[in-house]
């Protein structure tokens, strides 16, 4: 009885270990990213990944991080780069929780960022993807500040590009900054980003 009772604390104290040394690893990732530092951020996440096989954080946050540099990337063959990045790390997301949320606007975010690399080529292609995935993380999710926001910004570029009338999704804008102020991520590792560029982008509604 004894040997059993050894044996299920050590077990124990081992998994408690593991959780511990994945926290620290994903907040010192994090606090890397926090840092302006991406590139080193995605390659502590990817190391992360490769232990942690069944936990979507790490490859989210790849995702995330790569997907962001993609927009601001002025050279094309480095955008692409990044995006399929972004994808391949997107796509064990989608493997383990691909109703998630969270999961979702990453998704939709890669897409728009071909649309942005490929106009002319994705827009049409990608668009009616990028407002189906939207739709369904709304329906799962309607007080998400980052699926509200990032739907809401879609559509914006999708209402300027057409010349419609933008200001039902500058309200939205509104809705999602509200939201981030009542949202509580499930742990401190989980998505909380997403404040800031939602008041820049409202700023631009006004």
């Amino acid at each position: 009885m004894t040997k059993i009772i050894t044996f299920i604390t050590i077990l124990i104290c081992g998994l408690l270990t593991a959780q511990t040394t994945f926290e620290k690893e994903m907040n010192r990732a994090l606090q890397t990213w926090k840092q302006g530092k991406p590139a080193e951020a995605v390659t502590q996440f990817e190391q992360i990944a490769s232990v942690e096989k069944t936990n979507w954080l790490p490859n989210y946050y790849i995702a995330l991080i790569n997907t962001t540099r993609a927009f601001s990337e002025q050279d094309k063959t480095k955008m692409l780069l990044l995006i399929e990045s972004a994808q391949k790390a997107q796509d064990v997301c989608n493997s383990l929780a691909l109703e998630n949320p969270e999961i979702l606007v990453i998704q939709a975010m890669i897409h728009t960022a071909n649309i942005v690399y490929d106009p002319m080529t994705n827009g049409q292609k990608l668009s009616g993807d990028v407002m189906y995935i939207l739709n369904k993380a709304y329906k799962i999710a309607p007080e998400n500040p980052r699926v509200v926001f990032q739907k809401a910004s879609f559509e914006i570029g999708m209402a300027q590009y057409f010349g419609q009338d933008s200001k039902p999704m500058c309200a939205q804008i509104e809705k999602a900054i509200e939201l981030f102020a009542t949202f509580k991520p499930e742990t401190a590792l989980h998505p909380s980003w997403g404040l800031d560029r939602a008041t820049v982008e409202l700023k631009k509604c006004k």
